[in-house]
Order: C-alpha cells, then sequence, then structure tokens
C-alpha cells in the first residue's frame, strides 16, 4: 500500500527533529565534558555595527539575529555569518549608454547603502553587496536609456532621486536600504564635445551681435536728441566746446586746440558786410 505524500512528510519531519535533537543533546555532553577546553569556542562576541546570524543544523536560531556584544554557542551544530550594519558605498562602472536621441555616453554614479535585515539580507541573496551593485548597473542603464541627452546633462538630480527609489523597493526583500544614489560623472564622445563647444561659441557670437546692434541703437536715439536739443538752443553748443576744453586740461596735453563758435565770428564788425558778399 502506498502512503499518501502527506503522510510521509510529516514522518520526515519527525524523524529529522528526532535526529536534530539528539545531536543538540550529544553536543551538550561533549561541551560539558570538554568545558576548560571548549569554552572559547563556544563564546562569541560581535561588535557594535555587526549581527550574527546563527544557524542550527542548517536551520536559523530562534530569536532572529544576535548581537551586540557577547553570546553562546553550541560548537558541533552552530555556525555563524556575521552581518555589517553600516552604510557600505560602491562604484558603479561606467557604463555606455545610448540615449533616448541617439547619443552615447559613458556614465558612472555611487550608491549608499546598508542592511536593515540581517537574516534576510543572509536568507534571501547569496552576495548583498555584489547582487545589489549589479542590479544598480542594470538599473543606470535602464533609467538613461529613456532619457535624451539634455535631460540627462540638466536632471542629474532627479536621475539621481529615480534611480534610488527603483533601487530600494527591489533590494527591500533582501534586507538592503539604498540611501542614496548619485550620478557622478557624464562623458561624451570628442566628436560631441566638439560639436557642443562649435554650436555655444555661435550661440555667444550671435547674442554678442544682437548686444551691440541693441548698443548702436540706443547710441543713435541719444545723438539725435543731443542734436535736436543743440539745435534748439545755440548757446548749448558752446557750454558743449567748454566742457570739451576742461576735459582735455585734465589730461595735462601741452596743446589746446579751442575752436571758435560761429556765432563769436557773427558779432564781429563787419561779419554782416562780408556774409552779403
Amino acid at each position: 500500500m502506498i502512503k499518501p505524500a502527506e503522510t510521509r512528510n510529516t514522518q520526515d519531519v519527525s524523524e529529522s527533529n528526532l535526529c536534530g535533537s539528539l545531536l543538540i543533546f550529544l553536543s551538550y555532553i561533549l561541551l560539558i565534558i570538554t568545558f576548560p577546553i571548549s569554552l572559547p569556542m563556544s563564546i562569541k562576541i560581535v561588535k557594535e555595527y555587526e549581527r550574527a546570524v546563527i544557524f542550527r543544523l542548517g536551520r536559523i536560531l530562534a530569536g532572529g539575529a544576535k548581537g551586540p556584544g557577547l553570546f553562546f554557542i553550541v560548537p558541533c551544530v552552530d555556525s555563524i555569518v556575521t552581518v555589517d550594519l553600516r552604510t557600505v558605498t560602491f562604484d558603479v562602472p561606467p557604463q555606455e549608454i545610448l540615449t533616448k536621441d541617439s547619443v552615447t555616453v559613458t556614465v558612472d554614479a555611487v550608491v549608499y547603502f546598508r542592511i536593515f535585515d540581517p537574516i534576510q539580507s543572509v536568507t534571501k541573496v547569496a552576495n548583498a553587496r555584489y547582487s545589489t551593485q549589479l542590479l544598480a548597473a542594470t538599473t543606470l542603464r535602464n533609467i538613461l536609456g529613456t532619457k535624451s541627452l539634455h535631460e540627462i546633462l540638466s536632471d542629474k538630480e532627479s536621475i539621481s532621486h529615480h534611480m534610488q527609489s527603483n533601487l530600494d523597493h527591489a533590494t527591500d526583500e533582501w534586507g538592503v536600504k539604498v540611501e542614496r544614489v548619485e550620478v557622478k560623472d557624464v562623458k561624451l564622445p570628442v566628436q560631441m564635445q566638439r560639436a557642443m563647444a562649435t554650436e555655444a561659441e555661435a550661440a555667444r557670437e550671435a547674442r554678442a551681435k544682437v548686444i551691440a546692434a541693441e548698443g548702436e541703437q540706443k547710441a543713435s536715439v541719444s545723438l539725435k536728441l543731443a542734436a535736436d536739443t543743440i539745435n534748439q538752443s545755440p548757446i548749448a553748443l558752446q557750454l558743449r566746446y567748454l566742457q570739451t576744453l576742461t576735459h582735455i586740461a585734465a589730461e595735462k596735453n601741452s596743446t589746446i586746440v579751442f575752436p571758435i563758435p560761429l556765432e563769436l565770428l557773427r558779432s564781429l564788425p563787419g561779419a554782416g558786410t562780408r556774409e552779403k558778399f
């Protein structure tokens, strides 16, 4: 008669528990017999920023991760994995990415993360640091592949926040908290750098020409207003002459040219007669 699968599983679990209990009992007896010698192997200490995940016969010991401080283990049946809870930083290797507008750029980034659940970081993933690093490189390529070159150069902060959110959501089940992501550098091809430099130089020259033309226009308007003012008041021309003379004298020149206004010549005797001829 074939036994049902549930019955066989129940018997296997019972046998496993029985064998495990027997091994644990024998380990305690051996620990007591060899007490002075086995004491150093039974005492473990973890630092303030570390936690110890204890496996007893392949299963996580009840009570969760141990530490910080001193705790006891059974050398024959217990094995420990020490997990560092400090924030870890790693560089994402430079990634060659084809942007949305078909431009090849090389981008690298920095990722800051820490482990908040030691048990999940040990049981859910083989190597939390390496897995997070590979996932960061893939996420960087996926996000920047949907951006244009202008968006990558101008919106680094929003790209970093988007990448941090995606990484944090993906690594949450591993017990990993991604605290921050920073896009360090965006390297463009040499031809693209030259093209952008030429474009920027042409834009600056165009702005300079526009500014010069606006200055000429304003200067011509001011000169026209000045001419109209002098035409309405002839004495203003003499005042302008005097102002020019004062300006020349301030420069300490040895020769001063003083123009004589025509109004003075007209006031001389006989000037009117010569004008008629």
